[in-house]
């Protein structure tokens, strides 16, 4: 009581002051196994070529309650920019141009041309790159250590692995500022990180809104009921049911009564789980962006409680490793089996080829927790190095798998160079060879020539006495370079044999 605390604030601050000993002495280990699985599912992503040519983008507000949103700095636009008219609909001129890189300067340009705190960009993210191994330069931005384009070769799954997992040691230590704050004690800072990095379902989950359309509330004595009116039809042209959700009585209610909502939107407070966030917008054919956008906002609002500063591109591309696989549910004329995890790009590359709708293969989104998404990788020498050893070795026999060795740590493990940087084939292609040889006289300088004889002749000849044309050294393209090794050609000189002393002793 030494410090003023009344009963009830040095019972509280014991919480915080316990959870922080605790903290300290567990959560250090977890931040570098954090980081272990985080390089294991992103080692193989390898910047592959300039531009992988999706017209696919995502769309991030240009301001910021903090200011101007530095996630959008760095990338490249991927479609024309233009004023917008004063009806809101967009005019004729043109503020920035489809595959331009926003850099700091032209952003804030582009914000006060446009002169709207709502406004969005389209820009090229990692997320919607359609590069079948790796990812492409385009898609990535600029590599943030040099402020550069990314080259063709950089390992970026490396660097966003150690970009997240490296501040994870500053989020272990500071978890017990929340002492005794009701409705507080949901995760925070690193176990929350990995919950949302492992696709759990979080303690306290928000209860998700399965069918868009008006909400009802009714109050009853220890719960609420909330129905939603849907006012659509289905695709069968009858009316969609109603459905009604009873939630406990001290919930806190995102709705209110006569709201219009769309499907997957959260009910009551709450962390959402990812799964089923994902499994909504699927049905609602909303595709995987919001999932992905939301699971990057949450990690983000983790590492920036904390003041850590992670531009979203590293979080974007873990995040993209975690929704990379989809479930095929009918395989069509596919190779494929119904059941079987496959990778979206390369299963949507194989319908593309099948040209009748019926012929092609269904699927559903899947997100995977980084653990499962480094096992469910296409190298079984990765997945073997990373757990469950004996496990994935034997199922890669049993398949018959074959590694095509094209992440970094397969390589390593069978003691190949790695393909990353000048490891890459397209580099390691590249031939020395000698240049053109170029005539001697277009080396020659008159001036400095002439300079240097006038200066000779006064010290007369080369300083020794010697005449230089009788050396053949003369300049200016008289008797050249040529002439000197005829002239020495000729000559057959004797070596001088000289005696060494040692020949005595010998």
């Amino acid at each position: 009581f030494m410090e003023g605390l009344s009963v009830l604030e040095y019972f509280i601050s014991t919480h915080g002051a316990r959870k922080g000993l605790a903290d300290t002495a567990l959560r250090t280990a977890d931040s570098g196994y954090l980081t272990r699985r985080l390089v294991d599912v992103s080692q193989d992503v390898i910047i592959r070529e300039a531009d992988c040519g999706t017209d696919e983008f995502i769309k991030l507000l240009v301001h910021l309650p903090e200011g101007l949103n530095k996630s959008v700095m760095g990338r490249a636009l991927a479609q024309d920019v233009f004023k917008p008219l004063a009806s809101g609909k967009p005019g004729k001129t043109m503020v920035a141009e489809k595959g331009e890189e926003i850099t700091a300067p032209r952003l804030r340009e582009i914000a006060e041309a446009l002169e709207d705190d709502k406004l969005t960009l389209p820009v090229r993210s990692v997320l919607k790159c359609c590069a079948e191994t790796g990812v492409c330069q385009t898609c990535y931005g600029t590599f943030l250590a040099t402020g550069n384009v990314s080259d063709i070769g950089d390992a970026v799954g490396i660097i966003a692995a150690q970009s997240i997992g490296e501040p994870g040691t500053q989020l272990t230590m500071r978890t017990f500022h929340t002492g005794g704050v009701a409705g507080a004690d949901i995760t925070h800072g690193l176990p929350r990180v990995v919950e949302i990095f492992e696709a759990r379902n979080p303690k306290g989950a928000a209860t998700l809104a399965e069918v868009g359309g008006r909400v009802e509330i009714e109050e009853a004595d220890r719960t609420v009921k909330i129905t939603i009116q849907p006012g659509a039809l289905d695709e069968s042209g009858e009316p969609i049911p109603s459905k009604e959700y009873a939630l406990p009585r001290r919930s806190r209610l995102l709705v209110t009564h006569g709201q219009v909502i769309e499907q997957g939107d959260a009910l009551n407070e709450g962390s959402r789980a990812p799964a089923e966030l994902l499994d909504l917008h699927a049905k609602a054919g909303k595709g995987s962006t919001e999932t992905e956008l939301y699971l990057v906002g949450e990690v983000q609002k983790v590492y920036k409680s904390q003041g850590v500063d992670i531009h979203d591109k590293h979080i974007e591309l873990i995040v993209r490793q975690m929704l990379k696989k989809v479930r095929v549910m009918e395989a069509g004329d596919t190779s494929l089996l119904p059941g079987e995890l496959a990778d979206k790009t390369k299963l949507e590359r194989e319908n593309a080829k099948l040209k009748k709708k019926d012929e092609r293969a269904t699927f559903e989104p899947l997100i995977l927790g980084i653990t499962k998404a480094s096992l469910a990788t296409e190298s079984f020498l990765s997945a073997a190095s990373f757990q469950e050893t004996t496990k994935v070795l034997t199922d890669a026999s049993i398949e018959g798998k074959v590694d095509h060795l094209l992440g970094l740590k397969e390589n390593v493990i069978i003691g190949k160079l790695i393909p990353a940087a000048t490891g890459l084939k397209r580099y390691r292609q590249i031939g020395i060879g000698p240049s053109d040889s170029v005539p001697a006289h277009l080396y020659a300088r008159p001036e400095t020539e002439a300079e240097l004889l006038a200066a000779l002749e006064e010290i007369g000849g080369d300083g020794d006495g010697l005449d230089l044309e009788a050396l053949g050294l003369t300049f200016g393209g008289q008797p050249g370079v040529d002439q000197v090794s005829s002239h020495h050609a000729g000559e057959a000189t004797e070596v001088p044999e000289v005696e060494s002393p040692l020949d005595e002793d010998a």
